[in-house]
């Protein structure tokens, strides 16, 4: 029986040793050698990496052998790579793309194929679908060459990407302040592709960094998964705390997403996260353009996006949506509700490392802790609360469609319902001007509730609402 190829929000993933196969990853790579070839890229060069998780290597080297037998050159790193390195390296290398094999925050059983365009961004839906269409049914169709002779005829090329990215994030921002800021930062890379970096760039100056979890462990103790969210940051939490930090920075298992966490040990969640960042951009470094976020994430940029007069775009969920939207847009900044921010000047990808850069900037230019950071953006668009719940659901989806869209409630949380979009998912806009989003995942069956609030009380009874409407009690 063919094993069904379904490409999510950024590539494929899947359990290791069940669907994730090297036969079914070489028909992967196959399909996304065929979709290079058809835009002419033939003879051309592509970025090809790994991550920390089992057997990462050994998936990668598999897939340069597919492309080399598709006479595409393949620049292959030498060693784990973080997602935002390797994209940058398809500008930095002048490749037409980038396969990473990583499942970023996914549990430590599965691994992924990540696919980047030739901007170093993810690949728009329409592309990710003309790559599924082109995975062949069968590994007697992919083509390879075994990996020592492409190597030998210069078809395969190892490289280290570090050095050129490095040098291009300090076009992005000065390290100097940071490093001689004397703070103490605890970083948390998951066991991940975001091990050393923050130690490497801020070394040699009054600024301490203590890392944890930092050397490779593809079972991932102490979190259930490498994912920047609570509870698998506890053990940082916990963490900054003991050491007396002054920030925690988390990055999750391939380096494109971050966490912080305050001075007292308290999370600062990723749409609060967002909002910094962007007011970070617009008052701290007084730049301007327009913002793009996908619905899923905080309103706080709208009222930015009217204090400062930049105009804001909505998206669907994930940077398949947010990267094209942020080049058409010259954006100032691009993000969505998990973690994952891009910056002008940077590729159209999320960088967990520049982000935690610039909120330690942040820190040191206004001269305050996270939570007094955080007062201050409240000051000037309110306070917002916000969390998410995922859930199971056995039987039919259309069904649970129908029941939501036939609800038509007047109030959720007790909060009188203003519209109804549907961009992607079901979102409900309320009178506070926050909202609760049901989304089904497109890969498996799970339900995705997600609420924004100005009242913090009312949190715990909109998500419950939600749960309703989807049907689950």
């Amino acid at each position: 029986m063919v094993q069904e190829i379904k490409f999510g929000t950024d590539g494929w993933r899947a359990k290791i040793a069940e669907g994730y196969t090297f036969a079914n990853l070489r028909r992967c790579a196959q399909g996304f050698a065929s979709y290079m070839l058809e835009l002419g890229n033939k003879d051309e060069w592509v970025i090809v990496s790994h991550d920390q998780r089992f057997l990462g290597d050994s998936f990668a080297a598999s897939v340069a052998e597919v492309m080399a037998g598709n006479e595409i050159n393949v620049f292959l790193t030498n060693g784990s790579c973080p997602t935002p390195v390797v994209s940058y390296s398809v500008i930095a290398q002048n490749a037409k793309g980038a396969v990473n094999i990583t499942a970023s925050h996914n549990p430590p059983t599965d691994n992924g194929f990540k696919v980047r365009d030739e901007n170093g961004g993810a690949i728009a839906p329409d592309g990710l679908k003309k790559i599924e269409s082109l995975i062949p049914d069968s590994s007697e169709d992919v083509k390879r060459i075994p990996f020592l002779t492409a190597v030998e005829k210069g078809k395969i090329v190892k490289f280290d990407p570090n050095p050129k990215y490095i040098e291009h994030l300090k076009n992005l921002i000065d390290l100097e302040p940071i490093k001689n800021a004397g703070l103490k930062v605890v970083v948390d890379p998951m066991w991940g592709n975001g091990i050393g970096w923050l130690t490497n760039l801020l070394g040699g100056g009054k600024t301490e960094v203590i890392e944890i979890h930092n050397h490779r462990n593809p079972i991932f103790p102490e979190m259930s998964r490498p994912e920047p969210i609570p509870p698998n940051v506890d053990v940082g939490l916990q963490a900054a705390k003991n050491h007396d930090a002054d920030v925690l920075v988390i990055f999750d298992g391939d380096a494109d997403r971050v966490g912080i966490g305050d001075e007292n040990g308290k999370f600062v969640n990723q749409l609060q996260v967002y909002g910094l960042l962007a007011y970070y951009l617009l008052e701290v470094r007084g730049e301007r353009g327009p913002i793009v976020k996908t619905l899923s994430t905080t309103k706080m940029l709208n009222k930015l996006g009217e204090i400062y007069n930049v105009p804001i775009y909505e998206t669907g969920v994930g940077f398949k949506y947010v990267a094209p939207k942020f080049l058409e847009t010259d954006a100032l900044i691009g993000g969505e509700e998990s973690g994952g921010y891009a910056f002008r000047g940077n590729v159209p990808e999320r960088d967990g490392i520049l982000a935690g850069l610039y909120m330690l900037d942040m820190i040191v230019k206004l001269d305050r802790k996270p939570s007094q950071l955080l007062d201050l953006l409240f000051s000037k668009v309110g306070a917002h609360y916000y969390n998410r719940i995922d859930t199971p659901f056995k039987g039919d989806r259309q069904e649970r469609i129908d029941h939501i869209l036939s609800a038509n409630p007047d109030k959720i949380g007790g909060l009188k319902v203003t519209g109804l979009l549907t961009i992607d998912g079901y979102q409900f806009l309320l009178e506070d001007g926050g909202w609760l989003l049901i989304r089904f995942s497109g890969t498996e069956p799970i339900l995705r509730v997600y609420c924004e609030t100005k009242h913090a009380d009312k949190v715990d009874s909109i998500l419950k609402d939600g749960l309703k409407l989807a049907g689950i009690n």
